[in-house]
């Protein structure tokens, strides 16, 4: 069952998740969670302590913390002129904002479900070093698609993406 959730921060996904896994989980023994990039984040985020039997995040963002942080970096924003500023409009389109992440830092990710994640190699939003450590630290297999983006999208790696989910599944 797919899922056009509407929240833009973690805080209100926490809501608007729980509420749709809670609606339509009901009478299920088993539900797998498939999820990707910053919607892995906000399902982290919000179903932590769900009835979940297993995960399967695609490129997942899985530190949002140092996603920020970075993009603080790569738009010549200091953590001083946020906090000033409260919210700032970067060239890449993106709007950083201090409550979000205010947000992420008192609200760190604890996440025990089994987990299988899916990695692009040539990621550019998540270091492979930041995917390994989250990895190791909750357990979770982990798959490298050589060549592959944080955005599946080209037919190899579309069947890259659909093999890993028919094999991760059993």
């Amino acid at each position: 069952m797919g899922f056009d959730y509407k929240s833009q921060n973690p805080w209100d996904a926490k809501n608007e998740f729980s509420r749709f896994f809670d609606w339509h989980s009901k009478g299920y023994d088993s539900v797998i969670l498939i999820a990707n990039s910053i919607g892995a984040y906000f399902s982290m985020s919000a179903l932590a302590e769900k009835q979940i039997s297993k995960a399967m995040f695609i490129s997942p963002v899985v530190n949002m913390e140092k996603l920020i942080s970075d993009m603080m970096t790569w738009s010549n924003v200091t953590e001083e002129e946020l906090c000033s500023r409260k919210e700032i409009t970067t060239e890449l389109g993106e709007t950083l904002s201090w409550e979000y992440l205010c947000y992420v830092r008192k609200h760190p990710i604890e996440w025990s479900i089994p987990t299988c994640i899916l990695y692009g190699e040539k990621d550019n939003l998540t270091s492979i070093e930041t995917v390994s450590e989250f990895a190791d630290k909750i357990g979770a297999t982990l798959t490298v698609m050589k060549g592959g983006e944080h955005w599946f999208h080209t037919d190899a790696q579309m069947e890259f993406l659909d093999n890993w989910i028919k094999k991760s599944i059993q």
